[in-house]
């Protein structure tokens, strides 16, 4: 464009454009930033949950370990809630701009989270006894134990999406960080003591506690208001139905294990599972960085901009995790876990790179579909619940090795990774017209 034909613009129009620029940049700069904050936060959550994990499995044994990591992915499964919660408070506080309905949003899901963790703890205290019959346990004292510490981690998850939800990134790593550690210390402190699965379980309860108790920053959103906003009800449940796809994805598969395998091998598949979520759980903290970043941004061109960040971030991590456990899985499994975990000539190296690749696709799936909710009611959601229903069944039929389950679930993360990158290649009219 000329000197001249720049010149000839109205000043308010080339007002407007260099804000549309700074907001841009402002906004990649949010997602970059706090990317990079809740990615090292991650690492000493990450560090943390594999020296919980790799301490009892190094204490318990392969067969007391796949107790322990039952009772874990149980957990896992109930926060399916959780981080509905987060997710939703995340986006509905992002997206409202006055202090006053940021603290009504806030209440108002508060007071449903202590409903809905007191029913959940009542149902896993209730149910634990037919619980711990399917999953070969020998007492139902590991699922009441679980079921304690579900009623604050319901709440927790409306605490942590209004830290979200403000950006509070660092306070939130914080909190994150905290869980993991206290998790850690206690349940090396009981098991030592004598405790055993009981006590490694039951340090996850005191950790959700600790985590709860921790200031949440959230003064502005507790300030006090009469106004109730009403909650959109599809809001809610596309983040359900976005996390009870997550979890069963991810857990699903090592509760079937443990159900159809022998201990021994539930064991060993637990810790091959738990490589594969050091990977996840570092990407999803990049994605809850640009979560609320892209849910604040109206223009669809800008989010657009946004998304690149995380897709580089998980991509280039996802990479860099399945090539250094390609090249030396035997390695790792000796040096994380011990000698009882790794069992040269039985595959089980192969077991771990096969599994991180299958981590690796889901976790690329995953930026693609929060990026969808947090800008629309999105059908991504229903797709990936299809393929978690999807790949219950097919364990079902087919779990004759461990490498058929893993197998089955990284053909259908492929299928889910293709159906949610669609729409992704199709030019939008909207965003057609910008160009032009």
């Amino acid at each position: 464009m000329s000197g001249q034909a720049l010149s000839s613009w109205p000043q308010s129009r080339m007002r407007a454009v260099f804000r549309s620029l700074g907001k841009e940049r402002s906004s990649e700069g949010k997602v970059f930033t706090g990317s990079v904050v809740m990615l090292s936060g991650s690492v000493l959550v990450s560090l943390a949950n594999f020296g919980f994990n790799i301490g009892i499995a190094r204490l318990l044994g392969p067969e007391d370990f796949s107790q322990a990591a039952a009772a874990v992915t149980l957990l896992m499964l109930a926060s399916c809630i959780h981080l509905a919660c987060q997710l939703v408070t995340a986006k509905l506080i992002a997206k409202s701009p006055a202090p006053r309905e940021r603290a009504a949003v806030y209440q108002h899901l508060m007071r449903r989270a202590w409903l809905v963790g007191f029913v959940l703890s009542a149902l896993g205290i209730g149910s634990s006894r037919w619980v711990a019959v399917y999953l070969r346990m020998p007492s139902p004292v590991l699922i009441v134990l679980l079921g304690l510490g579900m009623l604050f981690y319901i709440p927790l998850g409306v605490r942590r999406g209004g830290m979200q939800g403000t950006c509070q990134f660092l306070r939130l790593s914080l909190n994150l960080s905290c869980e993991a550690v206290v998790k850690l210390v206690m349940a090396m402190v009981l098991v030592l003591s004598g405790a055993g699965v009981p006590g490694a379980v039951g340090a996850i309860s005191l950790s959700v506690f600790a985590a709860f108790l921790l200031p949440a920053g959230d003064r502005e959103l507790r300030q006090t208001t009469t106004r109730c906003l009403p909650i959109s009800f599809e809001e809610s449940i596309q983040a359900i139905i976005f996390f009870v796809g997550q979890v069963i994805i991810n857990n699903a598969d090592i509760l079937m294990v443990k159900h159809y395998f022998s201990p021994n091998d539930a064991g060993i598949y637990a810790a091959i599972s738990l490589v594969g979520r050091l990977l996840y759980f570092a990407t999803w903290s990049v994605t809850s960085a640009m979560f609320p970043v892209s849910a604040g941004s109206a223009a669809e061109s800008d989010s657009r901009r946004v998304l690149a960040v995380p897709l580089l971030f998980v991509a280039g991590l996802s990479t860099i995790f399945v090539l250094f456990l390609a090249s030396f899985p035997g390695l790792v499994l000796r040096t994380l876990f011990g000698s009882g975990f790794h069992r040269p000539g039985a595959g089980v190296e192969e077991l771990l790179a096969m599994n991180a690749v299958a981590t690796g696709v889901y976790a690329i799936c995953v930026v693609l579909i929060t990026y969808e909710m947090s800008r629309r009611i999105a059908n991504a959601g229903w797709v990936q619940l299809v393929a978690s229903l999807l790949i219950i069944v097919s364990i079902g039929a087919f779990h004759s090795t461990l490498m058929q389950v893993i197998m089955v679930q990284q053909v259908l993360r492929g299928l889910l990774l293709l159906a949610v990158a669609i729409p992704f290649f199709r030019r939008r009219p909207d965003l057609a017209e910008e160009a032009a």
